[in-house]
């Protein structure tokens, strides 16, 4: 199968039907192999699991991206909707499965581990998932380790994640050789952009070579940055640890004249995270976040409300979400990234706490 026939499909694809309704489709193994046969999913003849039978998710079924439309309004944007299929396309005694963990750590990791594990092993009698040890580079640098029930019985308890995590190391044509060599078929990637993007080179490649392997991404993000679906794991853990920071931030300016607690939340894109945090704690005079462009000076700029907050309390908090404000840095700082490929920012708390320190000198 020559590559330069292949579609391209770092992008999701894109289905136009009637009345402006858009399906952003995901890539699938029948995209490039024909015929593949179908077997009865096992959860129909598990005791367990059979009242899964009345929820099979149609191949059809989507979710819309606005809930709320007006009548006349196009159908719009939909998604390719997730759950358990009445037909898969992998026979249980045929699969053999791998888990990856990359990035950086997340609450809730090793859950996430631990259920795939599980689900795979009790509801569709999967025996053989390996662990991939150290993120990407443990594809071709490191052990591997063999996972069932018994292994990740406990592991929901710990932090971090039992699998090892790395930055970077993507070598795609190593990791799929890696992956045919083992005969793996299903491919569980575990992390956040900069994963999910070598996710998708993994699976360009695998479908140049006409494997029949399968690539699911799970997004790894305490931000809860992504479209439709309710919640992402690790963002409940992360907005209330980000209370603990605010409330400490609270009782030190509160216990000094003209004191302000200045406390810098992750949110490279989003303010999620400061948001809640912000809501919860009701002791927050000021949220910035990246969806919300600011200015310092002049009327109705930060300095000014700092000025009249401090002269009404005395005191205040100030919440900061790490991607705000960037745009009111020095664009003379020329921009990196890290190793998974995202953009380095600039330390927004550092330097508004700087500036607020010379507004008050």
């Amino acid at each position: 199968m020559a590559s330069a026939a292949l579609p391209e499909i770092s992008k999701p694809k894109i289905v136009e039907g009637p009345g402006g309704y858009v399906l952003e489709d995901v890539p699938h193994l029948t995209d490039y192999i024909p015929d593949l046969p179908t077997y009865p999913n096992p959860l129909q003849d598990n005791p367990a699991y059979s009242v899964v039978k009345q929820y099979f998710v149609h191949v059809d079924d989507s979710v819309p991206q606005k809930v709320v439309v007006h009548k006349d309004d196009p159908k719009g944007i939909h998604f390719r909707r997730a759950g358990a299929r009445q037909k898969v396309y992998f026979h249980s005694d045929d699969v053999h499965a791998c888990i990856v963990t990359c990035g950086g750590l997340c609450p809730g990791l090793n859950t996430v581990v631990r259920e795939i594990v599980c689900g795979l092993h009790h509801m569709y009698g999967v025996k053989k998932v390996l662990g991939i040890d150290g993120g990407y580079k443990g594809f071709y640098a490191k052990n591997t380790v063999y996972l069932n029930p018994k292994v990740v019985n406990d592991i929901h308890k710990r932090g971090g994640t039992i699998l090892g995590t790395s930055r970077g190391g993507h070598d795609t044509l190593k990791i799929v050789d890696s992956i045919q060599d083992r005969g793996i078929n299903q491919v569980y990637i575990i992390g956040g952009d900069g994963t999910q993007r070598g996710a998708a080179l993994i699976f360009e490649e695998i479908r140049r070579r006409g494997l029949k392997v399968s690539v699911a991404g799970i997004p790894k993000t305490i931000d809860n940055d992504i479209p439709v679906i309710d919640k992402s794991f690790g963002f409940d853990t992360a907005v209330e640890e980000a209370q603990r920071a605010i409330n400490a931030a609270h009782v030190e300016s509160e216990s000094f004249e003209n004191c302000i607690g200045l406390v810098k939340l992750m949110g490279r894109y989003s303010g999620f995270i400061a948001m809640y945090a912000t809501l919860a704690s009701r002791d927050v005079d000021c949220c910035l976040i990246p969806e919300s462009p600011f200015y310092l000076e002049g009327p109705g700029g930060l300095f000014e409300y700092i000025e009249k907050r401090l002269k009404e309390d005395g005191h205040m908090v100030i919440v900061i979400a790490e991607g705000a404000g960037q745009e009111l840095l020095s664009q003379s700082i020329q921009s990196t990234t890290d190793a998974s490929g995202n953009k380095l920012l600039q330390d927004i708390g550092l330097w508004i706490s700087q500036s607020i320190k010379i507004l008050l000198i």
